[in-house]
């Protein structure tokens, strides 16, 4: 954990949550269009969404009080050598869900973590369609917005799903990995009712964080960027992130950005 507590001014963390819908309107001013899908080296999607998004980010990243460096997926990677010895920096997916936003069905969203000694201490994850925003700071809660509306705290986690008979899983009924499957025969076989919740990009961690669904067994590749930001939303609900095979928590800014296999509960 942090040895110390990174304090955000509050005039940052409202300028936080405004970039984070800026870069939300940005993304929709493209998703309104008939855009194009180029591909990356990885084979991964890009659209002019990613990087509108990206664009506004970083210019209001910039502005902040605070300045620290950044990792966004769509800019340049440093080497490992020249961030290795960061102690706080940003950690930015301007799109996330990006084949969910060619899909046009609304699971997509921005993500903006702050992390120190790597860990997720402040994460901002805006949902554009349908103008919802979660975000936390530690020790100050994690929050869901709708709109204009007042912000709502999420619930504090007060149970293990392992002490529950009735489990929601956050995982496809229909299109499951065979590691997700066993995870799921487990649990039945532990004498669980399991019932099923989908969704796309980081909002599958905000289900566990606000309640709605009891663990999201994440089987499968992810990259740092894809989770620190509902990372520290879950985390300040009271919900743990830890890796699949050793029950140690997520760690950031490693040398491989790849996340290991991880629970979230």
């Amino acid at each position: 954990m942090p040895e110390a507590m990174i304090r955000l001014p509050k005039d940052d963390i409202e300028s936080l949550k405004q970039i984070s819908r800026d870069a939300g309107a940005a993304i929709l001013e493209v998703y309104e269009t008939d855009f194009s899908v180029d591909q990356k080296d990885d084979d991964s999607p890009l659209t002019e969404a990613d990087r509108r998004a990206n664009a506004v980010i970083l210019n209001g990243l910039e502005k902040l009080s605070v300045s620290y460096p950044i990792i966004s997926e769509e800019t340049k990677l440093l080497p490992y050598e020249d961030r290795r010895l960061w102690e706080t920096f940003w950690l930015v997916d301007p799109l996330d869900g990006t084949k969910e936003f060619i899909k046009r069905n609304g699971e997509f969203t921005v993500n903006i973590a702050l992390v120190h000694q790597g860990v997720p201490v402040a994460g901002f994850v805006y949902q554009p369609v349908p103008d919802v925003l979660y975000f936390a700071v530690e020790g100050e809660g994690a929050y869901r917005q709708e709109g204009a509306e007042t912000a709502q705290p999420l619930p504090q986690r007060s149970q293990s799903y392992h002490e529950k008979s009735e489990v929601t899983v956050v995982a496809s009924r229909s299109h499951q990995s065979p590691e997700v499957a066993a995870f799921v025969k487990e649990l039945e076989e532990d004498g669980k009712e399991v019932t099923f919740l989908s969704a796309g990009s980081s909002l599958k961690i905000c289900l566990v964080a606000e309640g709605k669904a009891d663990v999201y067994p994440r089987l499968g590749p992810t990259m740092e960027w894809d989770t620190g930001a509902a990372h520290a939303i879950a985390a300040a609900a009271g919900c743990s992130i830890n890796r699949a095979d050793s029950g140690e928590p997520l760690v950031y800014n490693k040398e491989d950005l790849l996340n290991p296999f991880f629970i979230v509960e």
